[in-house]
């Protein structure tokens, strides 16, 4: 490990707020400035993979708190001020004799976002970005469904114990038994009342998200970064995970990207956004150190020969590839009215179930921020009345999917305000279920009655021989999203909720076949 010194330094913005920030120097002449802006503070065990690990590695390196965080002045207003104040440090940080003339930006989650806050309008100094788990648009993450994603409130809970001062057990603590104080705050009618009352001034910037539906509304602008996608030109890395809660934007991402010929890659491993696995570390160091030495320190060798980095949860192995998706035809199953799912020859048959907001379909594993997301045995899902199933015979020969499978349903609905939660699974020789891929969507109206396609996030998923294909049909996924009210209107603000019956009459499960 090369040697490295720490001074902690004040950065001005264009309104007289300081921001808090730690530079990092390495011991010998520097090979490029590394960039990093979040709000989740300093501390030792954060700034180690946050910005000392570039340091060691010979670049400089500067990790700055967001506004209102940490020893940052200001009032946190979450992802609304970081397009000015990125381009403020970036500004001041020019003017430094430490500067090296160009930079990179690194970081995950609210530190990838960060990122694209910066790059609607690129500087031209900016040469290199490596965004992990990192969404440009916060606007579609929280309300693009229709519907409400939940994890915001364990996400302010998070924030504010944070900042509360609290020693660093007390706020494990306090993270590891959140749940129990947020869940009734999330089943209470209106929740958005309840929410607004628990956070209090703890998180006065909470009430708006949960009350503004409309994601074109003018109060979602400043999170949402689509432009970035059309606008920057420099190489950008990609990485996320298959059971992130981000993954279809890291996914478009990627694609934007490439479509428009920019030098890109894009990783997706086994892994939820707070895994801590040891494959996750090695993957996230090696690949983003790899894209500095090449992309900005301009001395290491090109860092992958395949665009495509995408781990298979079927076989275990790494799939690369030159291009996303990587399917090269599609298998068609259909619906059966008996639950099965089938090649070919009769399909329909009318089904139905009852979704309850009262004892709404629990979320098992998935796409969702809090420790039980991931890959599951989520047969308790599938054993539940308010849930479909349906069912292939055990395979002959491997099936391996590379892209995002679309299913299809002839839907109805009681109520013209109904979810729709479906998830494919992998079902092994012993019976157990586990979950490879899903997508939620909200219905208004006559959306509610007739034809719904629905993309499943991308997967790279192998079905082996004697493994049968599961396809699990629900009205809910409570608490990855708010409950379903029936009723329209915000879910959120909603005074009652009513139980809603669903009906299938057919449809089809669309796989992507590399």
């Amino acid at each position: 490990m090369g040697k490295f010194t720490k001074t902690t330094i004040r950065i001005p913005m264009r309104d007289g707020v300081e921001l808090g920030a730690d530079l990092y120097l390495p011991g010998g002449a520097s090979r490029g400035t590394v960039l990093a802006r979040g709000p989740y503070g300093r501390p030792a065990y954060l700034a180690r993979t946050m910005a000392k690990q570039w340091a060691e590695a010979g670049y400089t390196a500067l990790l700055v708190s967001s506004r209102g965080t940490a020893d940052s002045a200001g009032a946190f207003d979450p992802m609304r001020d970081e397009t000015p104040d990125g381009k403020d440090v970036v500004a001041w940080m020019r003017q430094q004799d430490w500067y090296t003339g160009s930079f990179a930006t690194v970081g995950g989650s609210y530190l990838g976002h960060t990122q694209w806050a910066i790059l609607d309008e690129p500087e031209p100094d900016h040469v290199a970005a490596i965004v992990s788990i990192g969404p440009h648009d916060f606007a579609r993450h929280a309300w693009g469904t229709g519907t409400f994603n939940l994890d915001l409130y364990g996400w302010a809970e998070q924030m504010t114990l944070m900042s509360s001062g609290r020693g660093m057990l007390r706020m494990l603590i306090g993270l590891a038994t959140s749940s129990k104080r947020l869940l009734p705050i999330m089943r209470a009618t209106p929740s958005a009342t309840a929410t607004i009352e628990y956070f209090g001034d703890r998180a006065p910037w909470i009430g708006e998200r949960l009350t503004t539906p409309d994601i074109d509304d003018p109060y979602w602008a400043p999170m949402r970064h689509g432009r970035a996608l059309e606008a920057a030109g420099i190489p950008i890395l990609i990485l996320g995970g298959l059971q992130d809660l981000f993954q279809r934007q890291s996914v478009e991402q990627f694609l934007a990207l490439a479509a428009r010929g920019v030098t890109t890659g894009l990783t997706l491993g086994p892994w939820t956004h707070i895994d801590r696995s040891r494959m996750n570390a090695r993957t996230v160091h090696a690949e983003t150190l790899a894209w500095l030495d090449h992309h900005l320190a301009g001395d290491g060798p090109a860092p992958r020969p395949h665009r495509v980095r995408i781990y298979d949860t079927g076989t275990r192995e790494w799939f690369e590839a030159q291009d996303w998706p990587a399917a090269s035809s599609t298998s068609t199953l259909l619906l059966g009215g008996d639950g099965a799912l089938v090649a070919g020859g009769a399909a329909g048959g009318e089904r139905a179930f009852v979704y309850d907001p009262a004892d709404p379909t629990p979320t098992i594993g998935g796409n969702v921020i809090t420790r039980e997301g991931g890959y599951r045995d989520d047969g308790p899902l599938a054993a539940r009345a308010d849930t479909l199933v349906y069912e292939t015979a055990p395979l002959t020969e491997p099936l391996a999917l590379g892209g995002a499978p679309v299913v299809v349903l002839e839907h109805g609905a009681e109520h013209p305000d109904a979810d729709l939660f479906v998830r494919l699974s992998d079902v092994d020789a012993r019976g157990r279920s586990r979950n490879v891929t899903e997508g939620f969507v909200r219905l208004l109206g006559e959306a509610a009655n007739g034809s719904v396609e629905l993309p499943l996030l991308d997967t790279a998923h192998t079905f082996l021989p004697g493994h049968r294909i599961r396809l699990i049909v629900a009205g809910g996924s409570f608490p990855q999203f708010a409950r379903s009210s029936a009723t329209g209107g915000n879910p959120l603000t909603a005074t009652r909720l009513l139980p809603n019956r669903h009906t299938v009459a057919g449809g089809e499960l669309r796989l992507p076949l590399r």
